[in-house]
This record gives C-alpha cells, structure tokens and sequence, in this order.
C-alpha cells in the first residue's frame, strides 16, 4: 500500500475532529486569501483562487467564511504571505514535499528544520527530492458518486488522464494545469467532489518496515500540525499487515 492518504486518515481518526477541522479551514482560508491578493478577487477570472474556492467546497468550508478570506485579501489585515517548497528525506529514506504559506520565512524554515532532524530525516535542497514526482490534479469522491465505469466514463469525458477506484473512494487524475477545468466537468456530471487539488504523485515508492512506518507517521503528524504548512507529500509504501497495525493502533 502506497500513498499518504492513509496515513492523514489516520491522524484525523485519532485527532478531535472540531481541533481538525478548525485547522483545515484556517488553512484553506489562507490559500485564497493568498490566491485572492495575488490576481484578481473573481475566482472566474483568477485559475488559482478558483481552485482554491473548489477545493474549500469539497471540504464543506462554509460560504462565510471563503467570502471572508476573500475580502481579507484587499484589507490592509492581510498578511504578505509567500510560498515556500521544502524538500528531505525522512526515516527509512523516503523522500518528503513540504509546501508552505508562510509570512516569515526563517520561522517557518527553523521550524521544519528541526522536525525532519527530531525523527531521522534530513532537509535538502529545492529539486532534491521533486524530480522523484509528477505534478498532478487530483479529485476525489465517495463511493456514492458512481461505480468505477461510470467515474472512468465521467472522467475520461471531462478530459482527465486517469481515474481509480476501491469500494470506498474514486481519485480522478489529471493534467496540473487543467485541474480547475476538469473539476468543473466532473462536477456537472458527479456532484460536489470531496477534494479538488494539486498533488506530487512519486514516480517509484520507498518501502518501509513498521518501525520506520511509525516514525515516519510521527513526522508526518508534527509538520502538518504546523500552521504555515499547507500540505506534506511522500513515497512511502508500506504492507496492509504494517498499515492495518498502525491504523488499530
């Protein structure tokens, strides 16, 4: 099994969910306050405030509060948020996309600095670790949105690259810069999505024990815990005996 999905999944199961979601909503009301400043406040005319708005639905932000993030952005409250790429490895040599918004800099980088280097892992260079990955849309859904034919058939017209399926959840896959165009497609045809984002998607996975599965869960869950992180990416892969462990646990 491989990816960082289950892993979050995990995270969020042992987490307070009001802590959680209180924490995801000031996360994404950051990115479109961020995408709002940096274009023009009309998620029609602006592709990444659009995004930003699409991907704030899926997580049932409420309309108050993305109006509010938008009207943060032409305040003088906003802050002058940058983007930052950090790239490492972490135990067991897997290889680490940390992507933040943060308003200092040095903070936020001393910050990550000492989380890879508390649980074994290693801060490199931007490049480091990216060549490893492919930018990629990705758009998720329940299993109540259809069948696997009827996603891959939605999907396929929709203009994506690929979608898959398991009995719980369907993942679309398409081109980066079409992810707002397909997202709008897939919701005509599916209804509102449970995710619509940019992702890394590794091209080879690094294996992992259950040793170095934990720790690296550890590392996973003290970086996203941090308010000027957006989002974490991996290559891990791990057995269902270590993943169905660790999720009992």
């Amino acid at each position: 099994m491989a990816g960082h999905s289950q892993f979050k999944n995990i995270m969020h199961r042992k987490g307070k969910q009001d802590a959680v979601r209180a924490k995801l909503f000031s996360k994404l009301a950051r990115e479109i306050t961020v995408a709002a400043r940096h274009g023009l406040p009309d998620p029609a005319m602006n592709a990444r405030l659009r995004l930003a708005i699409q991907n704030a639905r899926a997580q049932s932000m409420p309309k108050d509060n993305i109006e509010r993030a938008i009207k943060k952005a032409s305040g003088n409250e906003a802050e002058a948020y940058e983007t930052i790429r950090y790239e490492g490895y972490g135990p067991g040599g897997v290889a680490l996309i940390v992507e933040a918004l943060t308003d200092n800099r040095n903070r936020t980088a001393g910050a990550v600095r000492s989380y890879f280097s508390k649980f074994g892992g290693n801060l490199g260079e931007t490049n480091s670790v990216s060549f490893m990955f492919d930018r990629v849309g990705e758009i998720a859904y329940g299993a109540e949105a259809g069948t696997a034919d009827q996603v891959l058939e939605a999907a396929i017209e929709a203009g994506a690259e690929d979608a898959t399926s398991d009995p719980s959840a369907h993942v679309v896959t398409c081109a980066f810069d079409e992810l707002g165009d397909v997202a709008a497609r897939l919701e005509e045809r599916l209804g509102s999505p449970q995710s619509v984002k940019s992702v890394w998607r590794p091209r080879v996975t690094a294996p992992l024990d259950e040793e170095g599965a934990q720790s690296l869960m550890k590392l996973l869950a003290v970086i996203e815990d941090d308010d000027d992180v957006q989002n974490v990416y991996t290559n891990f892969e791990v057995s269902d005996d270590v993943m169905a462990r660790l999720t009992a646990a």
